[in-house]
């Protein structure tokens, strides 16, 4: 069955966006400097291809190597829908209780979804045994409390915000266990890999 894996950058301090998010602001104030370990300084559109090597490029190239993507309207429309192909032409689930708007109706690798279950077990039949990206705090945070997040990515950058978006912000207060698979430093960002625990049903 495939993996479903949030792939998350983040300040040391917890943060996965600066102050001030807005649409035209989506990574907020200075948020982009959670992602120069692979975009350089430049925008972040394309990776800053001759910067990534040793573990920085693996985990880059293990990202494009998923095989299916799952996101929420918020994480989707901002970013103009990837222009319908997040990578390598796999299809992109939507959790959205609206229709898709009329720009991104036309794409064809994605379908909108209004219930979570219905996505997951889409993706999950599309990737097959490969692993599934799954992108933005708030789809993951509900994909835990469903139980069908399977493990977490995380690229700590040694930088403090002191303030932006939380990447577990709203999490319900109950106690879920992560196992360590690895812990790997790139030339700046410090890659840790965790699987998480199933509680006891």
């Amino acid at each position: 069955m495939a993996t479903t894996v949030l792939y998350m950058s983040m300040s040391v301090d917890g943060f996965i966006a600066g102050p001030n998010v807005r649409p035209d602001n989506g990574l907020g104030d200075r948020g982009e400097r959670l992602h120069q370990w692979v975009f350089g300084e430049g925008p972040v559109a394309e990776p800053a291809q001759d910067q990534l090597s040793g573990v920085d490029r693996e985990m880059w190239d293990e990202m494009l190597a998923t095989r299916a993507v799952i996101a929420g309207r918020g994480t989707f429309e901002p970013a103009g829908g990837w222009d319908g192909d997040h990578h390598g032409g796999v299809p992109i689930f939507i959790l959205s209780r609206h229709p898709a708007p009329a720009e991104f109706a036309g794409m064809p690798l994605v379908t909108y979804l209004a219930d979570l279950d219905d996505l997951v077990q889409r993706a999950r039949a599309a990737a097959g045994d490969g692993s599934i990206l799954v992108h933005g705090a708030g789809l993951a945070q509900r994909l835990l409390a469903a139980g069908e997040l399977d493990e977490i990515q995380l690229h700590v950058v040694p930088v403090l915000l002191g303030a932006g978006r939380p990447l577990f912000e709203g999490l319900e207060p109950e106690h879920i266990e992560l196992e360590p698979l690895r812990s790997e430093q790139g030339a700046e960002a410090l890659h840790v890999r965790y699987r998480v625990r199933r509680r006891p049903g």
